[in-house]
């Protein structure tokens, strides 16, 4: 009689609601932000190599949600264009959590879809940052409280003077629980075409977004209820979710990498730094506040020396000039080094993306100075797939093309100064 074999259906595991990595975690020593670049050497295959994922499930405790679909945005009108769209198919809940969000046209037409959405009986949580967001009126919360929606901030000035360096800085929109945005856009006019500079040519602010949708979209709203708690409002029902690490359609794998004070930053520095280090060919950094602690440099400038094509993209104009020069006095260094750098010309650049070999991306709210990596609540993905890292390489050649290249002939010849005020800036870097 002929054997029959049975098969199994793996059931799924269940994804609890707990924030990854946990709070006060010691990261092991072999994984710091100034080791784990051994690890990340030694893999046979560099960032195609199956161990790179297992390094960034060590280093972060999360895992990588499977076959997420990911659009980029790279304009302001396009982005909040696509959350309103999601805002008006919201069924069930909506979740907005922004370091800003003014009181100007963009901010109004968004809190009018927040405000039609609780209309329809959807659960609609707003979560603002009270420093970042000063300079809205206090009428413009209370209307859109009037309307049904919640609305807390994240450290008012006053109860909460004593926490006043710590700042909610994320920017995350989950819609029911499956499509989700994140990025380094706040919400506000200067990204869209309603604002110009005095300059003539300017153009909105070069900012990057993200929309997903999939599992990932849970883990977001999981990183939401930490703001949400610590700024009072009322606990929702979070369950756990079935989860198939091991599945493989087709779609981008992505790990949300999300930190606050006492969690996550470490992990944070780390996993930059382990996708550096396992680069082989090419490393493209965008970041809007450059004022780096001494291991990030060490970090680039040991890449540029193994023969990576380091480039890094800075603000030729920024809303906070002080931080410019802050970044303004590691670029001998850098330089020296091999790292090519670059100043965007023409308008704020905002955005905080990293690419490597063109198969992994990371976009997020995090800058590469000394507050997004202790005093912040920051989110950030890391985004493991080959045609979102194209659709990055594409759009940081554009940018590059927009402007100029600093070289060392060039920086040794900027007047005293100039120097003097970069160096002056390069000590208060902790303090910005």
């Amino acid at each position: 009689m002929p054997r029959t074999t049975r098969r199994f259906r793996r059931t799924p595991r269940l994804l609890k609601p707990f924030l990854r990595p946990a709070a006060w975690r010691v990261l092991p020593r072999e994984l710091s932000a100034r080791r784990v670049g051994d690890l990340a050497r030694a893999l046979p295959g560099g960032l195609a190599d199956p161990g790179f994922e297992v390094l960034l499930r060590r280093i972060d405790q999360a895992p990588l949600f499977p076959s997420q679909r990911v659009e980029l945005y790279v304009d302001g009108r396009a982005a909040f264009d696509a959350m309103r769209r999601a805002l008006a198919s919201a069924a069930t809940e909506v979740l907005l959590e922004a370091y800003i969000l003014k009181d100007d046209a963009t901010g109004r037409s968004i809190a009018e879809s927040l405000a039609a959405a609780a209309a329809r009986g959807v659960a609609v949580r707003v979560l603002a940052d009270a420093f970042g967001s000063s300079a809205t009126r206090e009428a413009f919360w209370d209307s859109l409280r009037a309307r049904g929606v919640d609305v807390r901030l994240f450290h008012p000035i006053f109860p909460a003077l004593w926490y006043q360096p710590f700042r909610d800085h994320r920017k995350i929109l989950v819609v029911d629980r499956h499509v989700a945005f994140t990025g380094g856009m706040n919400i506000g006019d200067e990204y869209g075409s309603s604002w110009r500079d005095a300059r003539p040519g300017a153009r909105g602010w070069r900012d990057t977004h993200a929309r997903l949708e999939g599992s990932v979209a849970w883990e977001l709203a999981v990183v939401f209820s930490e703001g949400w708690d610590r700024a009072g409002g009322p606990r929702f029902d979070l369950p756990p979710m079935p989860f198939d690490e091991d599945a493989r359609p087709s779609g981008a794998r992505v790990l949300v990498l999300d930190s606050s004070p006492g969690r996550g930053h470490a992990e944070s520095a780390s996993a930059l730094a382990a996708i550096v280090a396992a680069a082989r060919e090419r490393v493209f950094l965008t970041n809007a506040y450059f004022a780096p602690r001494r291991d990030a440099l060490d970090v680039f400038g040991d890449a540029a020396a193994r023969g990576v094509d380091v480039r890094i993209l800075l603000p030729g104009i920024s809303d906070v000039p002080l931080v410019r020069h802050a970044g303004h006095g590691f670029f001998r260094g850098l330089l020296a080094r091999g790292v090519r750098l670059f100043e965007y010309r023409p308008s704020v650049l905002h955005a905080k993306t990293v690419v490597a070999d063109g198969r992994v991306s990371v976009v997020g709210s995090s800058n590469m100075d000394f507050r997004s990596f202790h005093f912040n609540a920051e989110c950030n993905l890391i985004l493991l797939d080959e045609a979102v890292g194209a659709a990055f390489e594409r759009q940081f050649h554009v940018d590059l093309a927009l402007s100029d290249e600093i070289t060392e002939p060039g920086w040794s010849r900027r007047g005293w100064p100039h120097r003097a005020g970069d160096a002056l800036a390069r000590r208060l870097s902790p303090l910005l």
